[in-house]
């Protein structure tokens, strides 16, 4: 009996461990899973670059100085009676105002004088010339005699034509005397000292003053020779602004007025005199450049033609990095000719278009493959798609 019953289950004990091998060696025949690639390609920021024209701007610093100084002197000698308000340091005059005034009695008394004797050579040449017409109609009367000279009192009469010119300088020495007891500012001036007062003798070429000039300014400004290449062929003209920088600021316009046409041993600079109309604002209205100022001069340089501005952190030792057309990053050499600024200007080197690197992995290799960011992968979504088809 039990050996009957060991007959009838040998061939299902058999079968069922045949399907449980057949499926586990199925099992470890079957290929694994493919695991999902990583890509460790850096990820950096891009930016096209393109070239455009720039206008290079020049800036220089200096002080702001009078176009001229003058040491203020009396012409003649005398007592001073009275002098302007205005007439004090730090005071201003306008031009032709009366500075001070010196008494003038003398001087009156002297033109008279000189008045007196003109009018007596002037009637001395009247008495000469009746004579010498009466000399020349008795010499008419008898034709054939001959007349000297002295007979038709030539001489006399340019003797008394150079006392009447004698008479007329002194009147003219004597009026000038006397015009200059009243001393005026000979422009619109800032006065910086004055000497005398009220009662004091003075003696005709005693310096009584010192003026500065302020209808015109000048500021003496540096070029350093990195700049002075970017200046135009010609600077005579050229509108430039002047900033006074602080918590009050502002700025005024202003124009190169030369070149002083050497260059100094020492810096190996040239210097460009910038003047500035009407520095204290009289006539204008504007905000005063007081003389000593330091002020910075803004102006136009030369414009360059199809130049790349670029971020100075970006170019390291004249070097920047692009993305290639492979999405590989590839260092190129490039021409720095101008630094403004947070900006380095390129002339050379880039082309138009090329993918700047703004943000570099942290050790760039030439040809290292890299992702932009913000820019989906093309051959990545390619490669997706083909396997969603396969598996369709």
């Amino acid at each position: 009996m039990r050996t009957s019953i060991l007959k009838w289950a040998l061939p299902f004990v058999a079968l069922s461990v045949g399907i449980a091998g057949f499926a586990g060696i199925n099992a470890m025949a079957q290929e694994p899973e493919k695991k999902e690639v990583v890509d460790t390609r850096p990820v950096v920021k891009v930016e096209p670059v393109a070239a455009n024209d720039h206008q290079v701007m020049i800036n220089s610093y200096g002080e702001v100085r009078p176009l001229e100084s003058t040491y203020l002197s009396a012409q003649v000698s005398g007592e001073v009676v009275s002098w302007h308000p205005n007439f004090v340091a730090g005071g201003i005059v306008a031009r032709g105002e009366t500075l001070f005034s010196i008494e003038k009695d003398n001087y009156q008394a002297a033109v008279l004088q000189a008045e007196a004797e003109l009018a007596q050579a002037q009637a001395q040449l009247i008495e000469e010339q009746a004579q010498a017409q009466v000399a020349e109609d008795e010499a008419k009367r008898f034709p054939g005699k001959e007349r000297t000279a002295l007979f038709l009192r030539e001489p006399q009469v340019l003797s008394a034509q150079a006392s009447v010119k004698s008479a007329q300088a002194r009147l003219k020495r004597a009026q000038r005397d006397l015009d200059n007891c009243e001393v005026t500012a000979p422009y619109d001036a800032l006065v910086v000292n004055r000497e005398i007062g009220v009662g004091q003798y003075i003696n005709m070429g005693t310096q009584v003053a010192e003026l500065n000039n302020i209808e015109t300014a000048e500021v003496i400004i540096p070029i350093a020779g990195f700049d002075s290449v970017f200046l135009p062929e010609r600077v005579k003209g050229i509108t430039a602004t002047v900033i006074k920088t602080g918590l009050h600021g502002f700025t005024r316009e202003a124009v190169i007025d030369r070149d002083l046409g050497v260059v100094d041993n020492a810096t190996r600079m040239s210097s460009l005199v910038v003047r500035i109309e009407d520095p204290y604002g009289l006539v204008n209205k504007q905000h005063a450049i007081k003389y000593g100022s330091y002020v910075q001069v803004s102006f136009a340089g030369t414009t360059l033609q199809n130049i790349y501005r670029l971020p100075q952190e970006l170019v390291n030792n004249q070097t920047v990095w692009i993305v290639n057309d492979e999405q590989q990053l590839e260092p190129r050499k490039v021409k720095v000719i101008r630094e403004e600024g947070e900006y380095f200007y390129i002339s050379d080197g880039l082309e138009a278009n090329d993918q700047l690197v703004l943000t570099l992995p942290e050790y760039p290799q030439k040809g290292m493959a890299v992702k932009i960011a913000g820019v989906q992968d093309v051959k990545k979504v390619e490669a997706l798609d083909s396997a969603a088809t396969e598996k369709l």
